[in-house]
């Protein structure tokens, strides 16, 4: 199948979770054999107008991310690609109706990925790109909630989660045992306080915590953690990479999720899948909660106290270092109903 990606900036421009998703979504559709091409603003140096570091193509729209030029000249190079489905993101808005009008032009199914974690202008233009799309993806049945109020309909959207490698879960040596492992960008989105009240509760018993993520607020959790006593505790060990993270959650017995805003708890999935119980305090902007709804090692809770009585009941249950229950959210197993959805989109496009 050859499908054409639509990112006016990628990741190389602007490094967001919606980003290195559908990037993501490219390089493993064309590991599989697809001819994938990503249509994009240029990023790397040089003249050539098409890029191919692996598997993936890139083909520079524009030298730069000019909306008013990236829209202008979209449409005919997507018509000469001639694809069979057409995959954009939604930022900005006008992309994606020259997106559309590409895929017109070709005949091809558009397929909108609204990751959720863009924040899009209340405008005409906005108004337009969530009804012209062949059918939306979601990440979160939260996402979806919020692309139906902006006027997207029931039958136009799919919700298809993130994924994880579970080769890399069962290869994983676990690192050094410790009972509660927090992760997120340490920003004002963090709500690390509800972990540490949390905790705090806890002094008289005895427990470890390790703290993975980096961020402008770094310092004063850091503080936080001193004024409440319990910094010899706690270990704040940066941002780490995939495999080590891994590694640490496999070592872990308790994740506890409390960020106030998640379009998909990727790191909660990860910890889940290394055999952490989830702990999950119910955020109103945070998916997290969809995780751990009908799972037996998981809790959700709404205050530091709860939390800190689930961390207690937790310690009676079996520790676990890989999760079987959560291959159905693979790398191979999403993109695989990523393969299903364009070829029911292409068997219903072609009835028209």
């Amino acid at each position: 199948m050859r499908v054409a990606v639509v990112a006016m900036e990628t990741s190389h421009y602007r490094d967001t979770d919606g980003r290195r998703r559908i990037e993501r979504v490219a390089r493993e559709l064309a590991d599989a054999g697809h001819e994938v091409s990503v249509f994009c603003s240029q990023w790397w140096d040089g003249f050539d107008k098409r890029f191919t570091p692996e598997e993936v193509t890139y083909r520079a729209v524009t030298v730069s991310p000019t909306e008013p030029s990236f829209c202008t000249r979209l449409p005919a190079l997507l018509a000469k690609f001639r694809p069979d489905v057409v995959h954009a993101i939604p930022s900005p808005p006008s992309v994606v109706l020259a997106a559309n009008l590409g895929a017109s032009l070709a005949r091809s199914p558009l397929v909108v990925e609204w990751y959720g974690d863009d924040s899009l202008p209340d405008a005409h233009r906005t108004d337009w790109s969530v009804r012209v799309p062949d059918q939306f993806v979601t990440p979160s049945e939260l996402v979806q909630t919020r692309l139906w109020e902006a006027g997207a309909s029931a039958d136009q959207t799919t919700v298809l989660p993130e994924s994880i490698d579970m080769d890399l879960v069962r290869g994983a040596d676990p690192a050094d045992e410790v009972d509660v492992v927090y992760a997120h960008p340490l920003d004002e989105s963090a709500n690390v306080e509800s972990l540490f009240l949390g905790l705090a509760e806890l002094r008289r018993k005895d427990w470890s915590a390790t703290i993975i993520g980096d961020g402008p607020e770094r310092a004063s959790y850091e503080r936080e953690a001193a004024d409440l006593r319990i910094d010899d505790r706690v270990a704040f060990v940066g941002a780490c990479d995939r495999e080590r993270r891994v590694s640490i959650y496999k070592g872990a017995h308790v994740f506890v999720q409390t960020a106030f805003r998640e379009c998909f708890a990727t790191d909660l999935l990860w910890a889940l899948a290394c055999g952490c119980i989830g702990i999950v305090e119910y955020q109103a902007e945070s998916s997290g909660h969809e995780l751990v709804e009908h799972r037996d090692r998981a809790f959700r809770v709404t205050t530091p106290q709860e939390i800190a009585d689930r961390i207690v009941e937790s310690a009676d249950m079996e520790h676990r270092t890989v999760d079987e229950s959560l291959a159905e959210f693979d790398h191979e197993t999403v993109r695989g109903e990523y393969e299903t959805l364009y070829e029911r989109l292409v068997d219903e496009h072609g009835l028209f």
